[in-house]
């Protein structure tokens, strides 16, 4: 697909160009793509969300699953942070002048307006207007009573199992089209703007490979030097293949079995700790999506010259953390998630196309965040638990048991 897409992006450029202002007849193509990720924002999050609580063991979970939690919700608020402070300190963005269709910009709400605003008045109502914040609040509450009811609920259960595997399926049918999507948006973006408007894509890309490993060294070396005791050069090297599969393969699922085997074999978490945290983790520890997600706010708001408040910013990072609890670790799942994101403060949708121009490169780097950021609080919360086996830690031998079979 990644191939796919940047052969997309090279056609529509040189399109564009020798198309120019004609371009725009190509517009409404992109504008169809654009359609159909909205179309899956607000059943893609209900669904995935109901059957993720509803088939939980809440009595496992315990300690660890809030231990778990909290350590995601602190690496979340630092990475969006950081993501949104420095992209709107430089500017990022700024000076691109690009015009969007039909697109407003959103009023902040005050605090409490917004407080009062995330539970609906009425549900369909929320469903209907495509109110996410408040789709997600009727999610939990649905799947922590679906989970409730036990054996009774357990059709339902099933139910919601289909239709969110159902709407995965739907969003990878989506995505297949992406190439033809973003075509149509650069070449009508180039052919609008002219070339000047990737060099600032360039410089995003820069910058995020930039924090990525600047973040990775200063947090994720402090958790392991301060609360692990332990080299975080020696962690690196014994997570290098779960890391050079994640590089390639862009998804923090299919990595998983590597990822274990990583963990138990050469860091000495327990087996069976490892694959009850680990999985968990990889919907839970994605600061490489968090970290983009904050920077694409800001910087697709300039680049519209869409002036988000302070308000907003937080708005749009507590949708950050909602999206990345409920969409898929899926190549490319990150652009889904900015429509979820974008909807929530009036962001421009056709910006997506912009970043979509190199997020497989981007896309490698966050995958290897994002694994490092669920082995780091495994390896702290096995600690804590004393499911790590310290005598073992860096073993060089990779010998662990995965899903029934010798790894």
């Amino acid at each position: 697909m990644w191939q796919k897409i940047l052969i997309a992006i090279g056609l529509g450029v040189v399109t564009g160009l020798a198309l120019g202002d004609s371009a725009t007849l190509l517009k409404p193509v992109g504008d169809v793509f654009i359609n159909l990720l909205k179309m899956l924002v607000v059943p893609l999050i209900f669904c995935s969300m109901v059957m993720g609580i509803s088939k939980s063991d809440t009595k496992r979970l315990g300690k660890v699953g809030l231990y778990a939690l909290g350590f995601s919700a602190v690496s979340a608020i630092l990475t969006i942070t950081l993501g949104m402070g420095v992209v709107t300190w430089l500017g990022l963005g700024k000076g691109l002048h690009l015009v969007a269709s039909g697109v407003q910009n959103a009023q902040a709400p005050s605090i409490a307006d917004l407080l009062v605003g995330i539970v609906p008045k009425n549900p369909i109502a929320a469903f209907a207007e495509g109110n996410v914040i408040q789709v997600i609040f009727f999610a939990i509450l649905f799947g922590v009573s679906l989970n409730r009811l036990g054996e009774m609920g357990k059709p339902l259960v099933n139910f919601f199992d289909v239709i969110a595997n159902l709407m995965f399926r739907m969003a990878g049918i989506v995505m297949d089209l992406a190439p033809y999507g973003v075509f149509a948006l650069m070449a009508w973006a180039t052919g609008s703007f002219g070339l000047g408007v990737l060099l600032p894509v360039l410089k995003f890309l820069v910058l995020y490979v930039v924090l990525v490993f600047v973040y990775a060294a200063v947090v994720y070396g402090s958790v392991l030097v301060t609360l692990v005791k332990t080299s975080p050069v020696r962690f690196i090297k014994a997570l290098s293949e779960a890391l050079t599969v994640g590089f390639s393969t862009c998804s923090s699922a299919a990595t998983l079995p590597f990822t274990i085997r990583a963990a138990v074999g050469r860091i000495g978490i327990r087996e069976n700790f490892a694959n009850f945290v680990i999985p968990l983790g990889t919907s839970l520890n994605l600061n490489g999506s968090t970290l983009f997600l904050g920077m694409a706010a800001p910087f697709i708001a300039n680049a519209y010259g869409v002036d988000l408040s302070s308000q907003q910013l937080i708005i749009a990072g507590i949708m950050i953390i909602f999206a990345t609890f409920s969409t898929a670790t899926i190549p490319s799942g990150d652009l889904l998630m900015l429509t979820i994101v974008f909807s929530s403060v009036g962001i421009p949708f056709e910006g997506i196309a912009l970043l979509a121009s190199v997020d497989r490169l981007r896309d490698m780097f966050a995958t290897m965040m994002n694994i490092t950021a669920n082995v780091t609080s495994a390896t702290w919360l096995a600690k804590v638990d004393g499911s790590l086996e310290e005598t073992k830690t860096f073993n060089e031998v990779a010998t662990v048991v995965v899903e029934g079979e010798t790894k």
